[in-house]
């Protein structure tokens, strides 16, 4: 019996959080823009059940590891390891003062690790809300999502947004969630029934990917100094208009330039995303996630060739209603809006598609728009178990 289901079978409480996709706005969220991710149901799983003393016992099914960390301990620090996203929640959430209760842990996932589906939001999600609730405490989630992303911030050394753990704290069934990175304020945009959600696993994912996120990051960091120079009171990206670039961006090195360009023009795609949604207008989605998939191509410059492949075979099938890559890029999965009743086909074509390219069988997953953490009860634990 796993670690897991003998925790499941003693009691323990279950708590899952999801995945996410991102249909629109990449690269904006540590900007202070605005992004549009669906929560997914594909789920990080914790078992929980309280201790006596200050030890967190955690334990790994995907890796098939164990740790355990004392709470007491006086300067903890990152390792490198993937329990780094557990004890980091843990750590922030004391400095915090949320006085934490000693737990043993088991943790299961089928967010696919490494692929730009928020794997490390879902589990710092999940071991959050369920070492809070362990010790008696109550959260709201925005605060949840808040601390989590200090977690990947200052603990794990990821200088990451706040967006994936916000829709994995936040997110609702059935619809996508429009927020704006700065105020945390946000609205819901229900997909249409007769769209689904398929990803496109690539399959690889480039060594540069986590060394050209931090110079993207950088870079804009950097434009912003100029701008600031030019108009005072520009904090991000988000605070720079159109008109701005248009009068000042010729004046940065080209490089910069083409940041700001995606940034800014990302920002209104996200925008003009939602009122489609609004007006129930799905075809008006293709031009945008186009747009936005060959600006991230060529002025951000965070796509690759099997990325490229993946979204240009899906512009050739019929009933797809958009697709571009999603995540931090360098690798990673296509997000595809597909008619419901095109999706066998489009699955078909995808697969021979990709592999007659590349040589590489990709993985295609068709899911939900998903609900944000919570516990699950005793019957949704006998279903996880019977699915397994």
């Amino acid at each position: 019996m796993s670690k897991f289901e003998s925790l499941r079978s003693g009691g323990a409480r279950i708590y899952r959080a999801p995945g996410r996709v991102n249909l629109i706005g990449e690269h904006t969220d540590y900007n202070d823009g605005f992004v549009m991710p669906a929560a997914i149901d594909l789920y990080t799983h914790v078992a929980i059940e309280p201790r006596d003393d200050r030890t967190l016992s955690i334990h790994s099914e995907d890796f098939s590891e164990s740790v355990e960390f004392d709470l007491d301990e006086p300067a903890p620090r990152a390792s490198g390891h993937w329990s780094d996203y557990v004890r980091g929640v843990a750590v922030i959430l004391e400095h915090a003062g949320y006085k934490l209760r000693g737990a043993n842990l088991a943790i299961k996932s089928d967010v696919p690790i490494g692929a730009g589906l928020s794997s490390s939001a879902a589990i710092e999600v999940a071991a959050g809300l369920a070492m809070l609730e362990n010790s008696g405490i109550e959260i709201d989630r925005v605060e949840l999502a808040k601390l989590c992303r200090q977690t990947e911030n200052e603990f794990v050394g990821m200088r990451c947004g706040i967006m994936d753990q916000f829709i994995s704290c936040c997110g609702k069934a059935g619809t996508a969630l429009m927020l704006d990175c700065r105020s945390l304020e946000y609205r819901l945009l229900p997909i249409p029934s007769h769209a689904r959600l398929v990803i496109c696993n690539t399959m690889v994912k480039h060594e540069l990917a986590a060394s050209e996120y931090s110079t993207r990051r950088a870079e804009c960091e950097e434009a912003v100094r100029q701008f600031a120079a030019w108009l005072p009171g520009v904090l991000a990206l988000r605070d720079v208009t159109l008109d701005d670039f248009t009068s000042f961006g010729g004046d940065l090195s080209d490089a910069l330039m083409r940041r700001c360009r995606h940034v800014i023009r990302e920002n209104a795609r996200v925008a003009e995303t939602a009122m489609a949604f609004e007006l129930g207008d799905i075809d008006a989605l293709g031009p945008l996630m186009a747009e936005s998939h060959r600006s991230l191509r060529d002025d951000y410059q965070v796509s690759c060739e099997e990325l490229d492949v993946m979204v240009e075979l899906a512009s050739q099938v019929e009933g797809v209603y958009g697709s571009r890559m999603t995540g931090g890029g360098f690798g990673g999965c296509t997000i595809n809006l597909v008619k419901a009743d095109r999706v066998a086909q489009f699955t078909e074509s995808i697969t021979r598609g990709y592999q007659q390219a590349t040589g590489i069988l990709p993985q295609v997953i068709v899911c939900s728009a998903a609900g944000g953490a919570r516990r699950i009860s005793r019957a949704q634990t006998n279903r996880l178990t019977l699915e397994e």
